[in-house]
């Protein structure tokens, strides 16, 4: 494990390397680093880089998610989640999908104005909103600048579906208005939780609020009568993998009513990320990890494909997949999701619609 004296070890960062970008010629790189005083581009405080993007939602029609709609306020997450398989998209943008992906953080300042716009043209589809499909609507930006809160302002206003997943408590803080959005079955909320063992968060989820916040905030979120549920995602064999159970108890006795989870891919560049973390943090049994993580995905440490990307295959995938639905039955019972209600949307073009028309 690594050492927390190691003055080579960035603390309070996941990734501790910056890797190559698959788009770039050229790599930048410190051939004399006894000369300066910082590694290039590594370490350093978090940048915020304003953007105001034209299209910001994506539409999603995935055989694992079904049909609906993602959209991320932010680009880049601070979290600095070592497994996050969106650090590949931060190469679109000219950056690593290292350190870059937890320091550069782009703000889509214009997402609500740009929602609206959306919301009001004919002919719009009220699927589903996933916030966020790619990085956490609740990083610790999020608390001064407010861009998810106008997010969920917007879709209530036009009583638009929504789901939201994060791992962080700041969540609790809008709960008035998923409240509202609730009475018409318009959201559903799952936290991830990856472990109930706080020194392994820190490890793998530097910035992230602690496994206790999150579970008092699937208690808060239940107690409000918001429904909730947890992720435990994404497992890590040999590392998270023995905690499902006690993840799942707890979150039941918070007040989780469904639970999900993936199995750890590594998707491009976040190989060498995550390898790099595995073997500086667990020495002694990097090797096994990165051969049971492969060994659930036919040999290799990723699979794209749909249907077994998120849950895997194989002997080990097998044995988590009914280590998760023994734990699910065993404390939550029936694994049933939500269906949220498409048919309240209001904008100018069927403005007749009753804010009270029956749910699905």
């Amino acid at each position: 494990m690594a050492d927390a004296a190691d003055d080579k070890y960035l603390k309070g960062r996941g990734a501790q390397i910056n890797t190559h970008n698959r788009f770039e010629k050229h790599t930048v790189g410190a051939f004399y680093i006894e000369g300066i005083d910082e590694e290039a581009g590594l370490g350093g405080r978090t940048q915020y880089i304003p953007t105001y993007p034209k299209t910001f939602i994506n539409k999603v029609d995935s055989p694992d998610i079904g049909r609906a709609y993602s959209m991320n306020p932010y680009q880049g997450c601070e979290h600095g989640c070592l497994y996050c398989y969106a650090r590949t998209t931060h190469e679109y943008w000219g950056y690593s999908a290292g350190l870059d992906f937890e320091q550069k953080i782009l703000v889509k300042q214009n997402i609500t104005e740009a929602l609206e716009k959306q919301f009001s043209k004919k002919g719009w589809e009220p699927l589903p909103i996933m916030l966020s499909g790619n990085t956490d609507c609740y990083q610790p930006i999020e608390k001064k600048l407010k861009l998810t809160r106008g997010v969920l302002e917007t879709v209530l206003k036009y009583r638009h579906p929504v789901s939201l997943i994060t791992k962080n408590s700041l969540i609790t803080r809008d709960i008035d208005l998923l409240q509202e959005l609730a009475k018409h079955n318009l959201v559903h909320v799952m936290i991830t939780i990856t472990s109930t063992d706080e020194k392994v968060r820190l490890q793998l989820e530097p910035r992230t609020t602690t496994y206790k916040q999150r579970f008092k905030a699937v208690e808060a979120l239940s107690k409000a009568g918001i429904p909730v549920g947890v992720m435990v995602a994404p497992i890590i064999p040999g590392i998270t993998s023995h905690d499902i159970p006690n993840v799942i108890k707890m979150a039941a006795e918070h007040g989780a009513k469904r639970a999900g989870y993936t199995i750890v891919r590594l998707n491009g560049a976040i190989a060498n990320v995550f390898k790099d973390w595995l073997e500086k943090n667990y020495p002694d049994r990097a090797q096994k990890v990165w051969n049971q993580i492969s060994d659930c995905h036919g040999g290799q440490v990723n699979d794209s494909r749909y249907g077994t990307r998120m849950s895997g295959e194989g002997n080990i995938a097998e044995s988590i997949k009914k280590l998760f639905q023994i734990s699910v039955k065993k404390f939550m019972g029936e694994n049933d999701w939500l269906r949220l209600n498409t048919t309240a949307f209001l904008n100018k073009h069927n403005a007749q619609t009753s804010l009270f028309d029956d749910v699905v």
